[in-house]
């Protein structure tokens, strides 16, 4: 199997990122953003991310989730803490963020530290998700082999009968982290492959750092 895709091709024109647009805050740059990318370019989901983690196999790992929250303090993510992402956390809580938005040609890649939020923060996520959700974040073992899509279908119909006319507990696997960044990119596509590139770096005093990098 061969295919060149040497000759695909994408001019980028649609804005600038200038040093002198910036604020001193990383995240008040990206709330500007995803609001921007939200309301003109509701076709995608805005807050679809990529997480990427170190598993326990040495070997990197990508996956994209979805942003549930995000404030001066990081981003928030919910998954199953047992899952493959969860133990590869567990054991190396550096990890990396990215959002693209090709149709506003931009990204942001984020490196940053990941911990569990408190119990009653993912308690009252839980409590706001849809009743299938609920069911489904219990009744998965996420990233365990399994036999077949039957065994889960099982497990689902049995798990209704089980909770039928109750309210769903928050199960103990299952709960938010909070990814706190010290590095944050904002990535511009420009003509001629020459993008804008701006890295924020966070200081011992808690203050950022700018600086343009090349493309």
């Amino acid at each position: 199997m061969e295919k060149d895709l040497s000759n695909y091709r994408k001019s980028y024109e649609k804005q600038e990122l200038l040093l002198k647009d910036v604020p001193e805050n990383p995240m008040e740059l990206f709330q500007k953003w995803f609001f921007e990318v939200d309301s003109f370019f509701t076709e995608n989901e805005t807050n679809a991310m990529t997480v990427s983690t170190f598993g326990l196999d040495g070997f990197p790992k990508n996956r994209v989730v979805l942003l549930k929250k995000y404030t001066y303090e990081g981003f928030i993510f919910y998954t199953n803490y047992n899952s493959e992402k969860g133990k590869a956390i567990a054991v190396n809580p550096n990890v990396c963020l990215s959002f693209f938005w090709p149709g506003a040609e931009r990204q942001i890649i984020i490196k940053g530290k990941a911990e569990k939020i408190a119990e009653n923060l993912s308690d009252g996520y839980f409590e706001s998700r849809p009743r299938g959700s609920q069911l489904g974040a219990v009744v998965s073992n996420q990233s365990d082999i399994i036999d077949s899509r039957e065994f889960l279908e099982k497990k689902l119909s049995d798990l209704e009968n089980t909770y039928e006319g109750k309210d769903i507990p928050r199960p103990e696997f299952w709960g938010g982290y909070i990814v706190k960044p010290f590095e944050m990119e904002f990535w511009q596509g420009r003509p001629n492959r020459l993008h804008d590139r701006i890295r924020y770096l966070l200081q011992a005093d808690y203050n950022w750092s700018i600086n343009r990098l090349s493309p």
